[in-house]
C-alpha cells in the first residue's frame, strides 16, 4: 500500500515550514493551467531524473487525481528503494476543493 498524505496536512507542512519535496508529476500544459508549486518532473522523466528526488524528507508526490502519483510513488518505493514517498490524496483536484476554490485544474 502506497503512503498518502492528505490536502490538509500538506497545507499545514506548507505554513508551518516542515521540511518536504513536493513533486508534480503532471504535463507542462496542465501545470500551465494551475500549479501548487513543487518541483516539476514529468511522470515519463522520473527514472532519468531520480537525483531529484530527495532521501531525507518526506517526499509529496502529486499529479491531477491521483492515479499516476499511485504509479510514480509504487515504482520509487519498490524500485528504487525509497521510504519516504507519499501521494497526495485526491491530486490537485482536491487542493483545489479543500485548500484553494481559486485553481482552476
Amino acid at each position: 500500500m502506497i503512503p498518502t498524505i492528505d490536502v490538509q496536512t500538506l497545507e499545514l507542512w506548507k505554513q508551518s515550514g516542515k521540511p518536504h519535496q513536493l513533486i508534480d508529476i503532471r504535463e507542462e500544459e496542465e501545470i500551465a493551467n494551475c500549479s501548487i508549486g513543487g518541483v516539476h518532473i514529468p511522470m515519463a522523466e522520473i527514472q532519468e531524473r531520480l537525483h531529484e528526488i530527495m532521501k531525507d524528507v518526506p517526499v509529496i508526490i502529486h499529479c491531477r487525481s491521483g492515479r499516476r502519483a499511485d504509479a510514480v510513488a509504487y515504482l520509487l518505493i519498490q524500485k528504487h528503494g525509497y521510504s519516504n514517498v507519499f501521494t497526495l490524496e485526491g491530486g490537485i483536484l482536491a487542493w483545489g476543493e479543500e485548500i484553494d476554490p481559486s485553481l482552476a485544474c
